[in-house]
């Protein structure tokens, strides 16, 4: 062969070849053609001189090389008289055998003659035997034949008499085949002799295959009859050499109609009780006049095709209307099975329409929309499950844990739900799945990427600050519709941390478990699951969101403080004699906020100690020297003192009061009061303040200090922030004078004797 490589062969191959060659070549002069190219040093070939060959190896070779071709040599020889024995005994073998075969078959054949004579003889007389009997019969044999002949004649004549009546019964029984089969049998009898001898007959006979042809008709433009029988009708006028072809389009047109008749119903599919037989009886029916069309009209492939994909694609159309809405895989699974089975039936019969790979691409789309069907429906419950916090279910709301704790399940658990359904999808052996099975793994996870998206869309539309969400649901506005608002952000903020922590490393175990692979995309487009980007945008939604709740209830508190201060003149303020019930609203307004975070957040550690970097160390240290000063006269070096004092704090613990928020109640809780004491000392930095106003701001900041530091987890910068307000009180104040602190003590004392009773009452 051309371009094949041959292979080498040893010496000893060699002289293999060339020992049987002489051997066995009916020519000797072959052998000598190829010696006479052979070099002088070639052993092997019949041209050699030993003589030339000894010089030529002496002028070549030492002594020690010479002792090594004698020892090559001698190896040689003796391999070659050793193949040379074993080549006499192998052919002295195959000559021994063969001389036994051969006396074998001397002996089975030595009485063999003897038998084929007496064989001979017997056939003979056989043969003569048989001659006479022939020669005896042959006048009997053609009377018979001859008398034969004239019956089958005569048969075919009574056919032909009898032809009218038998179309009369076929056309009374309907029995349209058998008359058709009739008359085209005794056609060429008529178009032989139907002008002399049978006229009469052949009249009656297209009279009567007149009505068979009229009757046929009917049936073929019956909307009563069946698909089959229609197409049998067709089948039967084409063999009459009607012009079928003039009905093609009218035809046609009942086929396209016909699969009207043909509607899947998902649901009568699903229902264990439900009958198929219908379903399943009318794509048979279908399927029948296929074949017969196909039969009737040879080049009719294109048009029924058509009407098959049309019959396909209707049947998908009506099972993606289906799986938008909820349904369960099992429900997707018995309508793809039912279409598969179309399909392969139809495929039997249209080989031609290729309907698998059409139906590969309608199916593609009822899958795909399944996937999205099944996370709009998650996600709807998860807003269904958030949104229980704005309802109102009776008289009362629900709490804000009892709302989260339900958003967790819909989350995690409905996430892997959805997850465990696409996977019984994926595991199916249905023919079409099969071929999807990559693509359906690159749909889960584009639609998991996906939906987290959306969701942390619905997480932002429901934390909007123009309440566009809670109008949408028809709920109320108000302080009851804030109140659930602000619950609802919280309520936000910890279920983002919940997704980011628990629910996407869940996802992506099981990502990686059952739904690893998918290779349509293709490298360059990256995976459609990336966990590590949805975890960085839910850790930054939910941040966004707890900053949102803070501000919405520092708002709140702004609020508390903006009509307290708006409200009284301070500088005509009368003496202090209670604490001011906006320190009531305050600590309200408080409670509601810890209530709110305990049900949400965990609760993480507190501060007690004080250290000296927190400056608030330094502000209890100040204590006596700022009572020193505001004890003084009203006078410039005091509020020029007190002002000093005040910025060397303010720059001292600017960096340390407002810390990054944790996911913890204490943390939460003590920002809020921070912010709203800060606002606290920009209010009082606004108004000019006389004695009384002065110790009614003391009165109520030192009231507030025991429950603030039972709530907060840094009380340290708790009370630095409350002795900044009575700092920048006193600097706005007219006549900074402090209250006496036995009077503050009974003021207090007081206050609390109250609100006992109060609470006593109330219980």
């Amino acid at each position: 062969m051309v371009g094949e490589e041959v292979v080498p062969m040893d010496d000893k191959a060699k002289r293999m070849r060339d020992l049987l060659s002489s051997f066995y070549s009916p020519d000797p002069s072959i052998s000598n053609n190829t010696s006479k190219h052979a070099s002088l040093d070639d052993i092997n070939s019949t041209s050699f001189d030993p003589d030339q060959y000894m010089n030529i190896l002496a002028h070549k070779s030492n002594l020690e090389g010479l002792l090594q071709r004698h020892v090559e040599m001698a190896a040689e020889i003796k391999n070659l008289d050793t193949d040379l024995q074993m080549l006499v005994y192998e052919n002295y073998n195959k000559f021994i055998s063969a001389t036994d075969t051969i006396k074998r078959m001397k002996s089975n054949i030595s009485g063999m003659e003897t038998n084929m004579e007496q064989l001979l003889e017997k056939i003979m007389s056989v043969q003569s035997r048989s001659d006479s009997v022939n020669t005896s019969l042959f006048d009997k044999r053609e009377h018979i034949e001859k008398l034969h002949r004239t019956c089958n004649l005569l048969r075919k004549v009574q056919f032909i008499y009898d032809l009218p009546d038998r179309l009369s019964k076929c056309i009374k029984s309907e029995a349209y085949a058998d008359a058709v089969r009739f008359y085209i049998g005794a056609m060429p009898i008529f178009k032989a002799y139907g002008d002399s001898s049978f006229r009469d007959c052949k009249q009656a006979s297209e009279e009567a295959i007149a009505v068979v042809v009229k009757n046929l008709q009917g049936k073929l433009f019956s909307d009563s009859e069946s698909i089959q029988v229609r197409a049998d009708a067709a089948v039967l006028l084409k063999q009459l050499d009607f012009p079928v072809n003039n009905l093609k389009a009218k035809l046609f047109e009942k086929l396209e109609q016909s699969i009207t008749d043909i509607r899947l119903n998902p649901e009568e599919i699903n229902n264990p009780s439900g009958d198929r037989s219908t379903h399943e009886a009318a794509i048979h029916e279908f399927v029948e006049a296929v074949c017969a069309f196909r039969v009737i009209f040879p080049d009719s492939e294109e048009q029924l095709v058509k009407v098959a994909e049309d019959l396909v694609t209707k049947n998908f159309v009506i099972a993606e209307e289906y799986v938008k809405t909820r349904i369960s895989p099992e429900d997707l699974l018995g309508v793809l099975r039912v279409i598969w089975n179309d399909v392969l039936l139809i495929d039997e019969v249209l080989q031609e329409a290729a309907l698998s790979n059409h139906s590969l691409e309608a199916a593609k789309v009822v899958v795909t929309s399944f996937v999205r069907s099944a996370f709009f429906h998650l996600l709807q419950d998860i807003s269904d499950s958030l949104l229980q916090i704005l309802k109102k279910e009776g008289a009362e709301q629900c709490t804000l844990d009892v709302v989260l704790d339900a958003s967790t399940k819909a989350v995690l658990q409905g996430g892997l739900n959805v997850l465990l359904d696409f996977r019984k999808i994926l595991d199916d052996d249905s023919g079409i799945l099969v071929r999807l099975r990559e693509l359906i793994i690159d749909w889960v996870q584009e639609g998991l990427q996906e939906f987290f998206r959306q969701l942390e869309d619905q997480f932002l539309l429901f934390s909007g600050r123009n309440h566009s969400s809670i109008q949408v649901h028809g709920l109320a506005e108000g302080t009851q519709g804030d109140k659930a608002f602000a619950g609802l952000v919280l309520v936000l903020a910890q279920l983002s941390a919940f997704i980011e922590q628990t629910v996407i490393p869940k996802v992506t175990e099981e990502i990686a478990a059952s739904f690893s692979g998918g290779s349509v995309r293709g490298y360059e487009s990256g995976p459609a699951f990336v966990p590590g980007e949805i975890c960085r945008k839910f850790r930054s939604a939910g941040e966004k969101f707890l900053h949102l709740y803070i501000n919405m209830r520092n708002q709140r508190v702004s609020l508390l403080l903006k009509k307290r201060f708006t409200t009284p003149n301070w500088v005509k303020h009368k003496e202090p004699r209670e604490v001011h019930m906006f320190v009531d609203l305050f600590l309200q307004e408080l409670e509601i906020i810890v209530n709110e975070v305990k049900q949400i957040l965990p609760q993480g550690r507190r501060k007690h100690h004080r250290t000296d970097s927190n400056g608030s160390s330094a502000s209890s240290r100040s204590n006596p020297l700022r009572e020193e000063k505001l004890g003084r006269s009203n006078t410039q070096r005091a509020r020029s003192q007190l002002l000093e004092t005040h910025l060397a704090k303010l720059f001292k613990q600017k960096v340390e009061i407002f810390t990054k928020v944790e996911y913890t109640q204490e943390s939460v809780v003590t920002t809020i009061v921070k912010l709203g004491l800060k606002s606290f000392q920009e209010f009082v930095r606004l108004q000019t303040f006389n004695r009384s106003g002065f110790q009614q701001i003391q009165l109520d900041i030192q009231f507030v200090r025991i429950p603030l530091r039972e709530i907060v987890e840094d009380e340290a910068a708790i009370d630095f922030l409350l002795d900044e307000v009575i700092v920048a009180t006193a600097e706005r104040c007219l006549d900074p004078i402090p209250l006496e602190p036995p009077i503050l003590d009974k003021l207090i004392r007081a206050k609390l004797a109250k609100t006992e009773e109060q609470n006593t009452i109330s219980s």
